[in-house]
């Protein structure tokens, strides 16, 4: 039922172009005309008619350039700027269809506009029936390749390159039955016409329409899929390798639980047998006439190990309102995650797979995160609560904690502050370039109102749910105490960190934690940024549920095993804040992977480019920071709850 809620938000907006991608002979058939730019810059795009391109000489001029309606958020916030392209196409006519134009006198100014585009690759986007086709605006042309191209030039100045913009275009439409199933875009060479400023450019595009049966409709986005790719024998691998490492973390925590702590009870569970005895003893010389003052010169004493901390292992941490609001957004990231992937795996079940559909994964994640802050409320709401724990008053009503609206405010504002800031500085600078992904202020209100009638309400509802969840037990009673232990009036000494082993300072276990995590993913990592950045689809998303179930166990091993260091050797019971970064530091080697693929797998350049990279990056690594940072936390408190409500404190 999620899966179909989700599904039919996503198709909110859409239009009815074409009946379900169905048409009859002579239905009209639009073209779209979606984007321009620099191959080598993804998010450098601008509107296709940026170029001094020509409306079709038919009967409807009219539609040449208008903006498509209905575009939904994903589309819109993915940069996706449709224009209809003003070409009267009808479904499967009889015969070849060839429009033409031709361009007024080309000014200095768009002379200069068609050079750059060749100087840089450009290349332009073009959409039909929703299957997208690509072609390059010209080529940079000296004289020896323009005659192999099979098309002279008489008056060539010099013999350096210079641009040449394609003005015959042939597009190939294949149909099965009453769907369209290909397209296929192609320049011709020997329209090669060197850019210059005063003449007029004749361009002319010819659509052939062609019946097939080999290709169903279901199988339309095949061609589009690097299967050789992303199923690669290294993917294959790269899973075996990090399910091998979860078999070793796992064998790794059992030792510690098995033989570590079953060690550490049996020494405690002695020293507290020896004291007991001795102290009957001693009792026992003072009622037959021994010295009153006598010392119980034999009883050991618990010098070292967790046990010396259960009196603050479960003290308040500071900032609790901060990292209350942390805890509360990682989780709902970690709710987002897994409805994002199981959404785009169950894509046929909705209707078609999520890259057949522009923006899909996008405008999901945007009405997940909507939907998913009342998890976020009710985390942060019931963690707060419970580290600022106060005793019941004498008529058994639940005590009032103070800041718990602070804890609210910073769950609701924390996360959306880090996207605002990042996207007004990205958006500014789209907009002084001119791109298509300026993001308009209609949308900006758009997401402003989910924000403030969605996400708002239903993360307070939850913050009130959580804060008094935790003063019920099964029988609706007030619970008298959260912890397995009591907590000491007065806080423990922690030693120094020189003190301590080099495996038991936070500034060693931090950094060390977030390797092994990083190591499951990197692979699928890099697979991720690929697709972003080199246009390609991501469509094996089993892979990634693989991955996402990895790393949650790998993050959750290694921060049990870095809080156990932190409690044993270190003494140092502040182990919230540490199991919290001991799973974000992930974050922080994915940020450097990614300037590494920046520099050595890209060819990006540009101002433009750059900005949009790394603070789309530095999104990604905040919000994976906030999963794991969640996750190792939790798994360390399960861990730490787990061994002090089995041993013996006096």
């Amino acid at each position: 039922k999620t899966i179909q809620l989700i599904s039919l938000m996503v198709s909110i907006g859409k239009g009815v172009e074409g009946a379900g991608h169905k048409y009859k002979k002579g239905d009209p058939v639009e073209l779209w005309m979606n984007k321009v730019g620099p191959y080598a810059n993804p998010q450098e795009a601008y509107d296709y008619y940026t170029l001094p391109y020509c409306a079709p000489e038919n009967d409807a001029p009219h539609l040449f350039n208008k903006a498509k309606t209905g575009q939904y958020l994903g589309e819109l916030l993915g940069g996706h700027s449709l224009r209809s392209s003003g070409h009267d196409l009808v479904f499967a006519p009889s015969e070849h269809v060839k429009e033409e134009c031709t361009t007024k006198s080309l000014t200095e100014e768009q002379a200069q506009a068609f050079a750059k585009a060749v100087k840089d690759h450009w290349f332009y986007q073009l959409y039909l029936d929703d299957l997208p086709v690509w072609g390059m605006v010209g080529e940079m042309l000296g004289e020896n390749e323009l005659e192999g191209k099979g098309h002279k030039e008489k008056d060539m100045a010099d013999i350096g390159e210079e641009p040449y913009v394609y003005t015959v275009r042939t597009l190939t439409i294949s149909y099965n039955k009453d769907r369209i199933v290909k397209l296929d875009l192609k320049p011709e060479p020997n329209s090669l016409v060197k850019v210059k400023p005063g003449i007029s450019l004749r361009f002319s595009f010819t659509f052939v329409w062609q019946e097939t049966t080999e290709i169903p409709y279901e199988g339309r986005f095949d061609r589009y899929l690097d299967h050789a790719f992303f199923k690669h024998q290294i993917h294959w691998f790269s899973i075996f390798n990090s399910f091998m490492m979860v078999l070793f973390l796992t064998g790794l925590v059992a030792l510690i639980l098995l033989r570590t702590l079953k060690a550490d009870y049996a020494r405690y569970s002695s020293a507290a047998t020896t004291v007991s005895s001795l102290k009957e003893k001693s009792e026992d010389a003072l009622e037959n006439g021994g010295d009153e003052t006598t010392p119980l010169t034999h009883i050991p004493v618990e010098d070292s190990g967790w046990k010396q901390v259960h009196g603050d292992v479960f003290r308040a941490p500071p900032h609790l309102p901060l990292l209350a609001a942390l805890l509360g957004t990682g989780s709902q990231f970690f709710a987002l995650t897994l409805g994002v992937i199981v959404f785009a795996i169950a894509g046929p079940v909705h209707g078609g797979d999520v890259y057949e559909e522009r923006g899909a994964i996008l405008h999901a994640a945007i009405m997940l995160y909507a939907l998913s802050a009342s998890i976020a409320g009710y985390v942060s709401g019931k963690y707060y609560q419970m580290y600022s724990y106060r005793k019941p008053s004498k008529s058994g009503d639940a005590p009032k904690s103070v800041g718990w609206q602070t804890t609210m405010g910073l769950t609701v504002i924390l996360f959306p502050t880090c996207c605002m800031t990042i996207f007004a500085i990205l958006n500014a600078i789209s907009f002084s370039y001119g791109t298509i992904h300026t993001i308009s202020f209609l949308t900006i209100l758009k997401l402003f109102a989910v924000w403030v009638f969605v996400t708002v309400p239903l993360c307070i509802l939850g913050t009130l749910a959580g804060r008094h969840s935790i003063f019920r037990g099964s029988a609706g009673k007030n619970q008298m105490n959260p912890f397995p232990c009591r907590v000491n009036a007065i806080p423990r000494p922690i030693p120094s960190a020189s003190d301590a082993p080099w495996y038991g300072r936070p500034s060693i276990l931090i950094p060390m934690s977030g390797l092994l995590p990083f190591g499951s993913i990197f692979i699928e990592l890099y697979y991720v940024l690929t697709s972003l950045w080199n246009y390609k689809f991501y469509h094996v998303y089993g892979f990634m549920l693989g991955v996402y179930t990895i790393l949650i166990i790998v993050t959750a091993m290694t921060s049990i095993i870095s809080v156990y260091f932190l409690l044993n050797s270190g003494e140092n019971y502040m182990w919230h804040w540490v199991s919290f970064f001991s799973g974000a530091s992930t974050a922080a080697y994915v940020f450097l992977y990614s300037v590494y693929y920046y520099y050595f797998k890209t060819t990006m350049y540009g101002v433009f480019q750059t900005s949009f990279y790394f603070g789309y990056t530095a999104l990604i690594a905040i919000s994976l920071g906030t999963l794991c940072g969640t996750l190792g936390h939790f798994a360390a408190e399960k861990f730490v709850r787990k061994i002090f409500q089995n041993v013996k404190v006096d």
